[in-house]
């Protein structure tokens, strides 16, 4: 019994921490809410705890706001749900080595960066987009991180002068055991076409131009 609720323990941490990173659709997010709720049910039956009846969204249904005829059949129906679910784990023939395995994909892991400032001789306002990178897959694992910084050496956005911080989240030990991980800095240029135009009446302004880019090793 111990090895079957870790085992279920490990799929709504795995499950919560989807929830919490706020990237799921919005599908996607009724889904698997659904899932934990059921996941949930099904743990309080096998620990013998007390049934909870819940609506078609997985909310739990308020006494004193739903008729007992509603209540009987919403209690019938988790019922019928949950000792289908028990033969469904039941015929399963699952290694003792699963549970351990759920736990090691959990992504459980976050990379916290600090930018305290950025040194490039540009001469314009440029974008700094930030993100990790796989080189043996030559692909980004991520989402970029933006950062507007001022020709003058300042952020765009005064106020957020070293404050200018990032979490990279759901990061699991598939991830950790990656043979190097890079943090990648793409910089774009945001100005003139030219750098050595001068008469503002040749020029256009705010065009977004590569200038370059930047790595280092993080994990």
């Amino acid at each position: 019994r111990f090895q079957q609720v870790q085992s279920m323990m490990c799929d709504l941490m795995e499950w919560r921490s989807q929830l919490l990173s706020g990237t799921l659709p919005k599908d996607e997010l009724k889904e698997l809410k659904q899932k934990v709720t059921s996941k949930i049910d099904y743990g309080n039956k096998v620990l013998e705890l007390d049934l909870i009846v819940r609506d078609e969204d997985g909310n739990i249904l308020d006494p004193d706001k739903t008729s007992v005829i509603s209540l009987f059949h919403a209690h019938e129906e988790a019922t019928n749900k949950i000792t289908e679910r028990i033969k469904e784990e039941m015929s399963k023939d699952q290694p003792e080595y699963a549970s351990y395995c759920r736990m090691s994909s959990s992504p459980t892991h976050s990379l916290y960066v600090f930018v305290r400032n950025f040194v490039c001789r540009i001469g314009e306002d440029a974008e700094l987009f930030m993100s990790l990178y796989d080189p043996q897959k030559t692909t980004i694992i991520s989402e970029n991180y933006l950062v507007r910084w001022g020709s003058r050496g300042f952020p765009k956005e005064i106020d957020m002068l070293n404050n200018l911080k990032v979490v990279f989240t759901d990061l699991g030990n598939k991830d950790l055991s990656r043979d190097k991980i890079y943090l990648v800095c793409q910089i774009v240029r945001v100005g003139r076409m030219d750098l050595r135009d001068s008469n503002s009446k040749k020029y256009t302004q705010g065009l977004r131009r590569p200038f370059g880019v930047a790595g280092t090793w993080c994990l």
